[in-house]
């Protein structure tokens, strides 16, 4: 089998949903299965529709399409703000998009009519990370505009923490979104479907609090595809963390020197070498580097210590193993090893589909 590639063990990703689809559903706690890591994979699609996600959600509409395209049929949320000149495709593939600017919310309203479709919209508050959301204070004035819109629906509001700043979900945080939502169904006679209290950061947060609020809803793709929280990258206990692995094929093995020699400069990515010396090592070279994914997310098996890479090439300390020239090698990775192992041409996708785990 060709090399290198992503090994997608769909039955361990279908225990890892439904299992977090199950302890959330405890607590009245809706998952929105996340697709943008994979390229809107119809297969990874259906599985996390098998195993009950109540909708899907992907960054791209590019994504979007393609699984309305493969017959993906379920609802279709694009969870980052629409771009201005993508309107008229938001509307005719995604059922809600995620918003802050009133001027998208315009052209998605004269969209939407163009077509005779009503469009939904869940309106972002930002709560402290400082990605995208609207101000506390402005969200009334943003709410009273959006509801005179033809063609659009208010389905609710939410939230995004932890992927920019670091910011962490908490009682307090998560508290003030419940009371925003109350205050704004109160104020206007509404009833808001969607209280999204964020991502894969959010889980800590949700299953260890007897109270949650308002909150119904997460949006889920690191959890289930990883196995980890993304606030200290912790495995949840009870999910698989090997749903996808990276493999890789060694196409050089050698005996060298620890240390390079000559006048040392910045290499390919402005780093300068730094290493102790340990005498002659086995060193081995594989076929991937950072066009294919991020090395420095890559956890190598035991016995094995990355050295470095570069834009086609792993180096390897594997002088505690036998590494021949043809034999392959399986690494587990992070999220930003995997998705852009994901998105790299040249990374093969497998994906295996044995019998569902239970």
């Amino acid at each position: 089998m060709s090399a290198p590639r992503l090994e997608i063990d769909l039955a361990k990703l279908h225990h890892n949903a439904c299992t977090l689809v199950r302890r959330l559903g405890d607590r009245g706690i809706q998952v929105t299965g996340i697709t943008k890591a994979t390229l809107g994979s119809p297969e990874i699609a259906s599985t996390l529709i098998r195993a009950g996600v109540a909708d899907i959600g992907d960054s791209r509409i590019e994504n979007l399409e393609a699984m309305c395209d493969a017959q993906i049929a379920v609802p279709m949320t694009l969870i980052r703000s629409p771009m201005l000149s993508q309107v008229d495709r938001v509307v005719a593939y995604a059922d809600v998009s995620f918003n802050t600017e009133l001027d998208v919310i315009g052209q998605l309203s004269r969209a939407a009519h163009e077509i005779n479709r009503t469009h939904g919209v869940v309106l972002m508050v930002e709560l402290g990370d400082l990605r995208e959301g609207i101000m506390p204070s402005d969200l009334e004035c943003v709410v009273r505009k959006v509801l005179r819109l033809p063609n659009i629906t208010l389905k609710g509001i939410g939230t995004n923490l932890a992927c920019r700043s670091g910011v962490s979900p908490d009682v307090k945080n998560m508290a003030e979104l419940s009371v925003l939502a109350d205050s704004l169904e109160a104020t206007f006679d509404i009833s808001l479907m969607t209280i999204s209290g964020g991502n894969s950061a959010s889980l800590e947060w949700a299953l260890s609090h007897a109270e949650t609020g308002r909150v119904n809803n997460l949006r889920l793709g690191e959890s289930l595809l990883l196995g980890c929280e993304p606030l200290r990258r912790q495995p949840i206990e009870g999910l698989y963390t090997d749903v996808i692995t990276l493999v890789a094929e060694v196409i050089e093995s050698k005996i060298k020197p620890s240390q390079p020699w000559g006048e040392l400069a910045q290499n390919a990515f402005g780093e300068k070498f730094s290493a102790s010396n340990r005498g002659n090592i086995v060193q081995s070279i594989l076929a991937l580097g950072h066009q294919d994914t991020d090395p420095s997310g890559l956890q190598a098996p035991l016995g094995i210590k990355i050295l470095g890479a570069s834009s086609d090439h792993l180096v390897v300390d594997a002088t505690d193993s036998n590494l021949l020239v043809g034999a392959e090698m399986s690494f587990q990775m992070n999220y930003s090893a995997l998705v852009r192992a994901m998105t790299s041409p040249f990374v093969m996708k497998h994906l295996k589909e044995p019998n569902i785990i239970h």
